[in-house]
């Protein structure tokens, strides 16, 4: 799996921009607390090369996708515990139970400063659990 400031990161495609070229499709990783977005490992390499060219050539946009062989998805994201198709109440509800295992372990081990961190980030995850209610019955009275 991969985390990021201890949630897991969620697997998605997304545009990247590097410079002034726009990059659309490169597999990225989501971090659904702190929304910090990274290429994923396995294709790091391959962007870095495309994104250079593709400045290099003045490009003002590429598709990842043509230009570099695909990986199959299943193999891209099958680390990753949740995926951006997914509902996102149900990736929130699913980063908080997770969440609430690792706070019970940090506390059997008596680690207080991973505690802490578990707190912050299930108060972060609580705000946007409670942001989707409220857009969530905002969109049901229209």
């Amino acid at each position: 799996m991969s985390f990021c400031c201890g949630a897991s990161m969620i697997g998605t495609k997304g545009t990247l921009k590097h410079i002034r070229t726009q990059i659309h499709n490169v597999p990225l990783l989501f971090c659904p607390v702190c929304h910090r977005v990274e290429v994923h490992h396995l294709v790091e390499n391959e962007y870095e090369i495309l994104a250079e060219y593709a400045h290099g050539d003045g490009a003002r946009e590429v598709d990842f996708q043509e230009y570099v062989e695909q990986r199959d998805e299943k193999e891209l994201f099958e680390n990753c515990v949740n995926h951006d198709n997914e509902d996102a109440m149900d990736v929130v509800q699913s980063q908080i139970d997770m969440s609430l295992d690792l706070l019970m372990l940090a506390k059997e081990w008596n680690d207080t400063a991973w505690e802490e961190q578990l707190k912050t980030r299930l108060q972060m995850l609580s705000r946007r659990r409670s942001k989707l209610k409220a857009k969530k019955t905002s969109k049901n009275a229209m």
